[in-house]
């Protein structure tokens, strides 16, 4: 039998969750942003809770208020966040209620929560990834509880999520690697209004049994005593042998879906009487009373919660809400470089490829920093990447720090926020451009919110590296360019280097910056076999040598004079686009000036801005098909910007508006840009 002093401070908790569950239900209208409460799933968020320890990770999902109370958070700070106040703890007023985020040392740590049911999985077993080679490789800097106890993860879950495939692929990487992590599943019997038999073949427990290595067990979530004693065994078992457990808790779902979707909506009186039996709370209750607490105790237990919430809701309705101006806080975190540093062309250098640019930076970062690990679809031991961008790196620091995965785009782009969390600095790959799109609900709900949603608390320091751009027979799945579709994702910066000096200086500045950084690595430019781009492979700069995001580099000069008589224009370009220009530019010597944009996000806009307005004539020039790129969202900014200043409108050239680049090299030159094309632009515009 539990100790009585547990089960009167479960009590205490799941009364608080039940009277501010039944204090919203009663102010609708304050209570305007949607919510969901634990009303049913309380009794095994509590024994969850209850047994976590600062040194612990937990990520709740949106149902989990009970489990938040038992972390020790407040009744009044959840009802800031579900008022969306300016002191919300979690995020300012910025997102849902039980969407929390804390690193305070008092409490298990929490990393940013999204409301996309399934995605927490791949993050928070990115923790346990971190914690696992913390834990054998820096023992050091691994946080235990104050009796040297090892920390663990705890994801919690809804049934329903998941059927979503990011979970198989958290599973899966926990099963490979038998991190210490819980997968604490609450089964209620509904995905909203979706029955178990409209929407899965198995619950929870079932389907695990097809991940080996994976440890089960089962509870009835509604009986306080059971979840307590299933939790124990669950969170002891992970803490000692260091390997994943998943709990199914069935729980019964008392309240709505969500304040804006309502039972009585798509619930029958019937499903709801059967639901309202297994409600934990009178179980709890009675339990008491068998174990030896007292009627008038228990009394004064619920009295005291009802009290106390209710203060804590008149307290929170009064407390301020956020200013206007705090709106663009916290979207990146302040990076440290700031400035070009070291020396970009030693005299006693040697010109290299931009492939191995970027290899030797990584070495080169590999040796400074023991927290940088890199991983991806073949970058391991065998092989060392497809294009042999990380060859060598797996024998140099050990299959720890440099490894393959399975092809899981989602996981590998994902776990970065968990292993970034830990201090860890992960560098990631995708293989090519065109099979990214697997990972953008971690990259847009998980990675680049981060940030702004936990407002500073928890930036995702990760480098993504990226080969794009098509070059000789390709084909449709290897020559995407994706820089449009990435720059639509507000909270990440997107790096496209030209040549090899760059290469090492952004790739540089990008593991130093403390925000998520693509970079994006043209595979014609990789090895200067394409002709025309032999200028790619340039002396390769020092190892201190750093070139800040956001900085782009005037390439190729028009002469004054020529400028002044109206006879010259300017061409904004990055990757491929550089060689292109360079080319047509021969023709028109000294009327072309030329911009490497270098960094897409942030853009450096001073400089375009400024050669626009010098010239009055300008062409934006990508690889990218062009109808609604980036190339003519920068066209706009610069018309609007240089209005006065423009003798033309200004041009852009991209790719044909097709929806792949097609194998044959015959047609993929027709598709692309080409010097050719470029020329007839440059004359045109001349020529206006």
């Amino acid at each position: 039998m539990l100790d009585n002093a547990i089960l009167a401070k479960a009590y205490r908790l799941m009364a608080t969750a039940r009277a501010m569950a039944d204090i919203y239900e009663a102010n609708r209208q304050v209570c305007k942003y949607v919510h969901s409460t634990s009303k049913g799933h309380e009794a095994i968020q509590v024994a969850t809770g209850l047994q976590l320890l600062p040194c612990d990770f937990v990520s709740p999902y949106y149902r989990d208020e009970s489990l938040l109370l038992s972390l020790g958070f407040s009744s009044y700070e959840l009802m800031l966040q579900l008022l969306a106040k300016a002191d919300d703890p979690f995020s300012g007023g910025r997102s849902y209620y039980t969407h929390p985020s804390n690193i305070a040392s008092d409490k298990p740590r929490i990393i940013h929560q999204s409301s996309a049911t399934g995605m927490q999985a791949i993050p928070t077993t990115g923790i346990a990834q971190g914690i696992q080679y913390l834990e054998n490789y820096l023992p050091a800097r691994l946080q235990k509880g104050n009796n040297n106890e090892n920390p663990i993860v705890v994801c919690s879950f809804g049934d329903y999520s998941i059927t979503e495939g990011e979970v198989s692929e958290a599973l899966q990487f926990a099963v490979l690697k038998q991190l210490p992590i819980i997968y604490l599943v609450q089964d209620n019997e509904w995905g909203i209004s979706a029955t178990v038999p409209e929407g899965r073949t198995m619950n929870a427990f079932e389907y695990a049994e097809g991940f080996k290595g994976l440890h089960r067990v089962k509870v009835d979530g509604s009986v306080f005593e059971s979840a307590y004693g299933v939790m124990n065994y669950a969170i002891n078992y992970t803490r000692r042998e260091r390997k994943p457990v998943l709990v199914h808790a069935t729980v019964p779902l008392l309240n709505h879906h969500t304040s804006g979707v309502r039972k009585e909506f798509y619930r029958s009186t019937e499903d709801l009487e059967k639901h309202a039996a297994h409600d934990p709370y009178p179980k709890l209750r009675q339990y008491l009373g068998q174990s030896g607490i007292t009627e008038p105790e228990i009394q004064e237990i619920e009295k005291t919660a009802a009290d106390e919430a209710k203060a804590a809701f008149e307290k929170a309705k009064q407390a301020a809400d956020p200013t206007p101006e705090s709106v663009t806080e916290n979207v990146f975190a302040a990076t440290p470089v700031l400035e070009e540093k070291g020396i970009r062309s030693p005299t006693d250098g040697e010109k290299v490829l931009m492939v191995d640019a970027g290899l030797h930076a990584i070495e080169e970062l590999m040796q400074d920093n023991e927290d940088c690990i890199l991983y991806g679809q073949d970058v391991g031991k065998r092989l060392g990447g497809v294009f042999r961008e990380t060859a060598t790196l797996a024998e140099k620091f050990g299959e720890y720090r440099v490894f393959n995965t399975a092809i899981q785009e989602a996981y590998i782009i994902g776990s970065t926020a968990g292993l970034s969390a830990l201090g860890l600095k992960p560098i990631v790959e995708v293989q090519f451009g065109d099979y990214i799109y697997p990972g953008l609900n971690q990259l847009v709900c998980e990675i680049a919110k981060s940030n702004y949603l936990t407002r500073g608390k928890f930036p995702v320091n990760m480098l993504l590296r990226v080969p794009v751009g098509a070059y000789g027979g390709g084909g449709p799945y290897h020559s995407g360019s994706v820089e449009s579709t990435l720059l639509t994702i507000k909270g990440i910066k997107v790096c496209y280097p030209s040549n090899t000096a760059d290469m090492k200086g952004l790739m540089k500045a990008a593991f130093y910056d403390p925000n998520p950084v693509v970079m994006l690595e043209h595979k014609g430019l990789y090895w200067s076999k394409v002709p025309g781009t032999e200028f790619a492979k340039t002396i390769e700069p020092a190892k201190d040598y750093i070139l800040p995001l956001g900085k782009a580099k005037l390439i190729l000069k028009a002469e004054k004079d020529k400028t002044e008589d109206g006879e010259s224009m300017c061409i904004i370009t990055y990757g491929m686009g550089v060689y292109w220009a360079k080319a047509a530019a021969e023709e028109y010597k000294g009327h072309v000036e030329i911009i490497d944009l270098r960094t897409l996000y942030p853009l450096d806009e001073e400089l375009v801005f400024s050669i626009v307005k010098k010239h009055g004539k300008c062409l934006v020039l990508t690889e990218e098909q062009q109808t609604n790129s980036f190339a003519e969202a920068l066209a706009h900014r610069i018309s609007f910007n240089c209005f006065r200043y423009l003798d033309a409108p200004v041009d852009v050239l991209g790719a044909l508006d097709l929806p792949a680049v097609p194998i044959n090299i015959i047609l993929e030159q027709a598709m692309l840009p080409t010097v050719d094309k470029v020329k007839e632009r440059i004359k045109r515009l001349l020529n206006n």
